[in-house]
C-alpha cells in the first residue's frame, strides 16, 4: 500500500488531468442544431453579389432596430471585426464584420448572425459548410438539442437565426413563429439592394 503522502498528491494530479480534459473536450465542441435549413443566394441579390458593389459596412442600429420581435425581447448586440468570433469548427473567408443579437422570451431563447463576406459564391459556401462542418456560436445559452436553424445567402451576406427551448427539459415549445421572426430581420439588406438598383 502506498504512502499517505503520495496518495494524495497523486489523486490531486488524477483531479485536475480530468477537469482539465473535459475543459478541452467541451471547449472545442461544436452546439449545433437540432433541425437546419439553408439556402444560396438567389437572383434578387445580384446588385449586392460583392463587396465592391456594396461597400457600406453593416451597423447595429441598422440589423437590429427594435427591442422586441415576434414575443422576444432584444438582448445584447454586438458588431465583431473577428468573425471567427462568431463562429466555431467552420471560417468565414473574407469576413471583415459579423453582427450579433440575442433574443429570449420565458420559452424560446435565440440569435441573429449576419457575416458581411467577400461575394455571393464565399457566402454560399458558407451555408453549406454549417450543414456539416461547423456551426455559429452560442451567444446565450438555451437547450441546442431541442433548436432549429435557418442559414441564407443574400448576395455577399450570411444570416443565421437559431432559436431553442429557455430551459432544459419539459415541453418542447413550437420554435417556428420565433425562427420566422428573427429570420426577418435579414429583409433589411433589401434596402440596400434597392440602393444598388
Amino acid at each position: 500500500m502506498p504512502p499517505l503522502r503520495l496518495t494524495i498528491p497523486l489523486a490531486a494530479v488524477a483531479v485536475a488531468a480530468v477537469a482539465a480534459g473535459a475543459w478541452f473536450l467541451t471547449r472545442t465542441t461544436t452546439l449545433r442544431p437540432a433541425s437546419y435549413a439553408y439556402e444560396p443566394t438567389s437572383a434578387l441579390y445580384t446588385p449586392i453579389d460583392t463587396r465592391t458593389k456594396d461597400a457600406a459596412p453593416l451597423t447595429t442600429a441598422e440589423i437590429f432596430k427594435d427591442p422586441a420581435i415576434g414575443g422576444l425581447q432584444r438582448g445584447a448586440t454586438e458588431e465583431l471585426t473577428d468573425c471567427d468570433e462568431a463562429l466555431s469548427g467552420v471560417e468565414a473567408t473574407g469576413c471583415t464584420q459579423a453582427l450579433r443579437g440575442t433574443y429570449t422570451s420565458p420559452q424560446v431563447t435565440g440569435e441573429f448572425v449576419i457575416f458581411n463576406l467577400a461575394d455571393a459564391r464565399a457566402a454560399d459556401a458558407l451555408v453549406a459548410a454549417m450543414r456539416t462542418s461547423g456551426f455559429v456560436r452560442q451567444a446565450t445559452p438555451f437547450d441546442a438539442t431541442r433548436s432549429r436553424a435557418q442559414a441564407r445567402a443574400l448576395g455577399h451576406f450570411v444570416t443565421v437565426t437559431w432559436v431553442g427551448a429557455t430551459q432544459q427539459g419539459g415541453n418542447t415549445p413550437d420554435l417556428i413563429p420565433p425562427l420566422v421572426a428573427l429570420d426577418s430581420l435579414g429583409h433589411t439588406l433589401q434596402s440596400r439592394v434597392i440602393s444598388a438598383t
